[in-house]
């Protein structure tokens, strides 16, 4: 799969038009992962600053890229989940096909949402509270109808563990010793037993968000109360409901910070949702395997803000947590049942 080109920057120019903006709007990148987002306009000088985000080729197609706005703007209109607000073209499109020569790339546009990402500013982050807005967004998907158009991959094994994977293979991970391989490999084999095992009825499987990670929320740090927004729905689509819990330990799993986040995660979620024991038991499996899809992700994303600011050693941390998941059955268990068992609401 083609990465974005070097030059983004010229896409998310080209699209300025289309949302009836000045072409030589002040640009900033925010960041640059899967798609390169810009912020176009001055948030302290502007009315209405927007964020336009450039899509890699050949990973969305427009009506992919529209059912993930769809889901968003429905989230923001019938929940109390906050989302950024789409920002249609002058023509009243979702999407625009951006030219630069003889090449085009799409583009969307959502509204400018003030603060931080909760990466910047973990402190401020409620994790119950973000349990709570997961467990209403897993509600929601299980009874909203949705568009006819509707079109969204799916996040089975195949498309994590793969050959073909979508982020790569993790076996292409840099640093990662034979033995490394060989400890990732027993372990992958028994993320899939037991993944196929707990299966994928619609009370555990459905429509995800699917990258709940720190740098997908935004916080206000000087604004407390305003809780959290939940952005960037790229990669939403059809997975496990605790494949949204693992996202949120994205790059922290060996922290000792990790078990805290699950433990209040939990008690939010729980609040508005039942997570039988099965379900409890299934928790450090996820983790791990969101762990081995970031470390494939890191390999064929080298140049992306993450997988620089963790460096090779991710890899054979990977490998020291496949092995402590093989060996210690109590890996995660207090933090997972530190909440009650049952909703409160």
């Amino acid at each position: 799969m083609p990465g974005l080109p070097a030059d983004h920057e010229l896409f998310a120019r080209a699209a300025l038009g289309a949302y009836r903006r000045d072409l030589d709007t002040p640009l900033r990148l925010l960041s640059l992962s899967e798609n390169a987002t810009y912020l176009a306009g001055d948030p302290d000088g502007d009315a209405e600053p927007i964020v336009l985000r450039v899509h890699r080729p050949d990973y969305h197609s427009v009506a992919g890229i529209a059912s993930e706005l769809s889901w968003m703007a429905a989230l923001r209109r019938e929940t109390n989940v906050r989302t950024p607000e789409l920002v249609p073209a002058s023509d009243g499109d979702q999407v625009v096909a951006a030219t630069v020569g003889d090449r085009t790339l799409y583009v969307d546009a959502v509204s400018f949402v003030s603060g931080c990402t909760a990466e910047e500013a973990p402190d401020v982050v409620g994790f119950a509270e973000l349990g709570e807005l997961t467990a209403i967004m897993h509600d929601h998907a299980q009874s909203w109808t949705a568009p006819a158009s509707f079109t969204r991959f799916s996040w089975d094994l195949d498309a994590i563990l793969g050959p073909e994977a979508r982020w790569g293979n993790w076996r292409d991970a840099p640093a990662l010793t034979e033995d490394d391989k060989a400890s990732i490999s027993r372990a992958v084999a028994e993320i899939t037993r037991r993944i196929t095992e707990f299966g994928a009825s619609p009370d555990r499987y459905g429509l995800i968000h699917a990258d709940l990670r720190l740098s997908n929320l935004m916080v206000d740090p000087a604004s407390p109360g305003t809780g959290i927004t939940v952005i960037d729905f790229d990669d939403c689509g059809w997975g496990w409901h605790l494949a949204d819990l693992a996202a949120v330990v994205s790059w922290l799993e060996e922290s000792p910070e990790a078990g805290g986040i699950i433990a209040e995660w939990l008690r939010g979620y729980r609040a508005v949702r039942a997570l039988p024991d099965e379900h409890l038991a299934l928790i450090p499996t996820f983790v791990l395997l969101r762990r081995v899809q970031l470390t494939a992700w890191i390999a064929s994303h080298a140049d992306a803000d993450a997988a620089i600011s963790v460096g090779a050693d991710y890899a054979r941390g990977t490998a020291r947590l496949a092995q402590r998941y093989l060996d210690d059955q109590s890996w995660l268990q207090e933090a997972i049942f530190a909440s009650p068992l049952t909703p409160t609401a």
